[in-house]
């Protein structure tokens, strides 16, 4: 099964009301959740290939499933909120308010809203987050200056996860 089909699969699941569908097929194991708004939670097994990710968060493994609240992305140690406050305490993260694609800037060939090094204030504009093919543009929440960045452009965040180190 090709990333297209696997991407039709998820639409079809989501516009369909099912609740859970799981596929199996040799190796490939597929499992499609969705959650009570209507979010789809999937997961992808195929040994041979490297895993494929849609634009939704990736479930725990078949051999163990997870409720669908509790998929999620895991979350590096130097990402955690935590980590970050023990490092050093001064130090305040960004954090993303809604669970999407994070985007560094408006386009691949466009610079980034913001890089280390950049000083921002309350309200600059700092990423945006595709939720439900809705662009939503996220403001810093605190002024000073950018010191990390904790996400790769283009790839999944959950709610509260940590997207830049700011030193106010």
């Amino acid at each position: 099964m090709d990333f297209k089909e696997i991407q039709e699969l998820i639409k079809l699941v989501s516009k369909s009301g099912l609740t859970e569908f799981k596929y199996a097929n040799g190796d490939t194991r597929i499992v499609i959740r969705t959650t009570d708004g209507g979010n789809v939670v999937h997961q992808i097994v195929q040994p041979a290939v490297p895993q494929m990710v849609a634009s939704a968060p990736v479930a725990a493994p078949v051999n163990n499933p997870a409720p669908a609240s509790a998929a999620a992305p895991a979350v590096t140690e130097a990402a955690r909120p935590e980590a970050a406050a023990d490092k050093s305490s001064n130090l305040i993260p960004i954090t993303s308010p809604i669970v999407g694609t994070f985007y560094r800037s408006t386009s691949p060939e466009k610079p980034p809203y913001v890089k280390v090094g950049d000083t921002v204030d309350k309200g600059t504009v700092v990423c945006i987050i595709e939720a439900m093919k809705l662009f939503n543009e996220i403001e810093s929440e605190i002024k000073g200056k950018i010191v990390k960045v904790l996400v790769e452009d283009a790839t999944p965040v959950e709610y509260g996860q940590p997207l830049f180190l700011v030193e106010p």
